[in-house]
């Protein structure tokens, strides 16, 4: 089962500005690969190849700003989110931009209720300093090793990011 190849319609906040610009979820090619640095990613990324990997960047630009890796568990009704990044300029107090990592967080949840509906359920295993960070920002529930999220905290991060 594959997921959409490009979600559109989202926007991201320029920091300084507030600006809201429109972006673009898509497939990573394999062109993409040899520019998709472990120094701006954060990741080695060629490990994902096997998942699906996607790239978020402005409607207007190539510069890939975002990446995110999902495997489906279709047994469980279940996309995990293997991987997540922004680039090293939109990290921090001083990041370019705001709303990367929801806007790629959402994308799985749209993913994962178009494959199963109500019973959509989207997991990830953050690293222990951003469990927290999850928790709050994003409404995920924690599961101990794993944060999720499915049921009403899903639907209320695709509501407070409808357009």
């Amino acid at each position: 089962m594959n997921f959409d190849v490009t979600c559109t319609m989202q926007k991201i906040t320029h920091s300084q500005t507030l600006l809201k610009k429109d972006i673009l979820i898509e497939l990573v090619t394999a062109e993409d690969y040899k520019i998709i640095t472990k120094t701006k990613y954060f990741f080695d990324w060629k490990t994902e190849k096997g998942n699906w990997v996607y790239k978020l960047r402005l409607n207007d630009s190539e510069e890939i700003l975002g990446l995110i890796s999902l495997e489906n568990f279709e047994s469980e009704d279940r996309i995990q989110i293997n991987l997540l990044a922004v680039s090293k300029e939109n990290r921090g107090a001083k990041k370019i931009y705001d709303g990367i990592t929801e806007n790629l967080i959402v994308f799985a949840c749209r993913e994962a209720v178009r494959l199963y509906a109500e019973n959509a359920c989207v997991s990830l295993i953050p690293k222990t300093e951003l469990k927290i960070h999850y928790i709050k920002k994003y409404g995920m529930i924690d599961a101990g090793k794993q944060v999720f999220l499915e049921g009403i905290a899903l639907y209320k991060l695709l509501k407070r990011n409808e357009i």
